[in-house]
Parts: C-alpha cells; structure tokens; sequence
C-alpha cells in the first residue's frame, strides 16, 4: 500500500525517514542501475547498497546515484525534507529555518538550499504553456494567434 505524499512539516519528516518510501519516489516500480539501466540488481544490506550484474565499472549505487544528491555526504531523508519544504510553501525558505528544521549546520543548510534551488531552476527552462495554477491564481495565455507588441 502507497502512502500518501505528506501535507505538514511532521508528516513530511516521518515520511521521508523510511527507506521504502524514498526509494519508491525514487523508483516508482523495480530499482534500476543509474548506469546502464538494467534490472538486474541485489541489495547489500551491510554496505546500504545496490549492486547491478551488468559489467561497467561503478556496479554499486545508492538512492542518491545520478541524481543531484549524489556527491553530498548529507541524508536523503534531509534532503528531500529540505525539497518538500521549498516547493511547498508559500514563502522562502531560509538557511537558518532549514537548519533548526533538519538539524545541520547553517553552512549545510545554506549550500542544500542553492543546490536544490539551482536544481529547480534547471527544470523550468521551458516555458510552461495552457492554464496554470499558481498560488490560488489561474493564468491562462489569450487565444489569439497574433502575438502582443511591444511598445517602446
């Protein structure tokens, strides 16, 4: 049974330190090398590891393999407790309100913050288009096939 993605900071907290959870967000059915993409992998419960049987030379990976995580030292539960509370509040999020929140130094919690929003900005370079909810506000383009001019 899939649980429900967290509506509070609480609940939010207590999701992400489950393992399954994590790794259910990040795979949604059977884990795949981040490598070659193959199925064929078995957890390592001592090393907290997959481990894929294709040949390539990085066979062991993580939750946190190819994605932006991956060279950070820093927990998957911090982190996606950091993501969950930037996309889902209304106003910014500081480095010393993360650091009370996950329990890192001001320092961790300033470079979390960057790397996630950096991470955010890199997948809204397309420009949305149709009608978009934002902030209880319905934006939708005009109809029209002619495109406004600018006025200098």
């Amino acid at each position: 049974m899939r649980k429900p993605i967290p509506q509070s900071l609480s609940q939010a907290q207590k999701y992400f330190s489950d393992p399954e959870n994590c790794r259910r967000l990040r795979w949604q059915g059977k884990v795949t090398c981040p490598i070659c993409g193959s199925q064929d992998v078995t957890w390592l419960a001592a090393a907290r590891l997959w481990k894929c049987y294709s040949p390539h030379p990085r066979a062991k990976f993580s939750l946190k393999s190819g994605t932006i995580f991956e060279d950070s030292p820093i927990a998957i539960e911090k982190w996606l407790t950091a993501m969950w509370m930037l996309v889902n509040r209304k106003t910014p999020v500081t480095a010393a309100e993360l650091q009370r929140t996950i329990t890192v130094t001001q320092k961790t919690a300033w470079f979390m913050l960057h790397r996630l929003r950096l991470a955010l900005q890199d997948l809204s370079a397309s420009k949305p288009g149709g009608e978009i909810e934002m902030d209880e506000a319905f934006l939708a383009r005009r109809k029209s096939s002619a495109s406004p001019r600018l006025r200098v």
